[in-house]
């Protein structure tokens, strides 16, 4: 649903017309350059021309809440769907009464080796609030 922003697609009876490289060269040059990855910024304005929309930016917020937590069998299972996961799972946020796992781990192993520190713009932490722990879940904080 993310990729329809560039194509001016809204649902409302819209058509497109597809074309079929025939030759491996042709296939080729379609994968090197009209590939969508390749084309998510816009040449004309230098700004993303799509994003997450709807159920995947609602299923984002929803797996890191502070309150999503997840059980060893939910964990495994959605760790077997990262293509590159490496087998290794990290210690589980909650020890006992049984180990359980939040949706933000789960974030942190599909996330590429980046480090980001973002403060929410609508929503300031209590004066006096530690660095290291938001409370109200206002800042962002990405280290690998």
């Amino acid at each position: 649903l993310s990729v329809t922003s560039p194509y001016n697609a809204d649902f409302d009876g819209d058509e497109m017309n597809m074309h079929v490289p025939q030759s491996p060269e042709t296939k080729a040059e379609f994968s090197e350059i009209m590939a969508v990855a390749r084309n998510i910024v816009s040449p004309q304005s230098n700004k993303p021309v799509m994003g997450i929309v709807q159920d995947t930016l609602l299923g984002c917020r929803l797996m890191t809440k502070r309150d999503t937590m997840i059980s060893k069998e939910l964990f495994m299972n959605i760790c077997l769907w990262v293509d590159d996961w490496d087998g290794t799972i990290p210690a589980p946020a909650i020890l006992k009464p049984r180990p359980l796992w939040t949706g933000k781990q789960i974030f942190n192993m599909f996330l590429p080796n980046v480090n980001l520190k973002k403060s929410s713009a609508w929503h300031a932490d209590p004066k006096g609030e530690s660095e290291d722990i938001s409370t109200g879940d206002t800042r962002v904080l990405i280290q690998n």
